[in-house]
């Protein structure tokens, strides 16, 4: 007897696809780093490090920016009678806070600068930061010479016055860093110091007398940190009390560089 034949399977034909195979979603790169709340300390050590880091790349980049067009204007503007070699003139009012920057209206005395000259000027020395403008916040915090005018200076400011005081302003600051040559004053004679006899104190008590302010407290109060704007400062040698001028501010009471609210 044959074997019965079995009928030949159907298979079902293949539904048409009417829309191209969506593809997986991509993370993108750029994202986010998120810190882990748990797991291992060294995770999440290493995790706020790589947040740390990449959320200041933009701003190092700026800051070197500023640095090499504040170099070349230094370079072209060398010996310049009107800008004192700064590249740019910082405007002041009449009680000598700061109330405006703008460029050196004169003809640059160099036409071209090298390279390796800017480099060196915007990367190494103190004087790296000289044309560039900081701020700073009577609060205590502060951000060093880095912003090319006043404008991008007082932008900063009102950020930060938005996150830490809800935007209201609590008298920041901004201030510049020019040359040694552009902020030269005339010399005066300096007051000689004082010898008090009957103050009634003992020498702890008579050096407690001197005040000091943070640094950035003072810049946005437009005083000198070492005095605290009281132009003197009481010191104790060799059994006498004395009264000495301010070796900072020079008994004028005001900060080293000029500022402006």
């Amino acid at each position: 007897m044959a074997a019965k034949r079995q009928p030949a399977r159907r298979s079902t034909p293949a539904k048409r696809r009417t829309t191209s195979a969506r593809t997986p979603a991509r993370k993108h790169p750029a994202r986010r780093v998120k810190i882990p709340k748990g797991g291992p300390i060294h995770a999440r050590i290493g995790a706020k490090m790589v947040f740390f880091a990449v959320s200041h790349l933009d701003t190092h980049g700026d800051t070197v920016r500023s640095r090499k067009d504040a170099a070349i204007l230094r370079a072209t503007h060398k010996d310049c009678p009107t800008c004192k070699g700064n590249g740019q003139i910082f405007t002041k009012g009449k009680d000598g806070s700061f109330t405006g920057s703008k460029p050196c209206p004169a003809k640059p005395t160099k036409e071209k600068v090298s390279k390796w000259e800017v480099y060196k000027a915007s990367r190494f020395g103190a004087d790296k930061n000289t044309g560039l403008v900081g701020w700073a916040c009577p609060c205590g915090k502060k951000e060093k010479p880095r912003y090319r005018d006043a404008k991008e200076a007082t932008k900063a400011l009102r950020t930060h016055e938005r996150a830490k005081h809800g935007g209201k302003s609590v008298g920041g600051a901004w201030y510049g860093q020019a040359t040694q040559t552009a902020t030269e004053q005339p010399k005066q004679e300096a007051t000689p110091s004082k010898v008090v006899t009957d103050s009634g104190m003992t020498d702890e008590q008579w050096i407690k007398q001197n005040k000091k302010m943070h640094p950035g407290k003072a810049i946005a109060a437009g005083k000198c940190w070492m005095c605290a704007g009281e132009r003197k400062l009481h010191g104790a040698f060799g059994g006498q009390q004395i009264i000495a001028v301010c070796p900072e501010c020079k008994g004028s009471g005001k900060p080293a560089v000029a500022t402006a609210s």
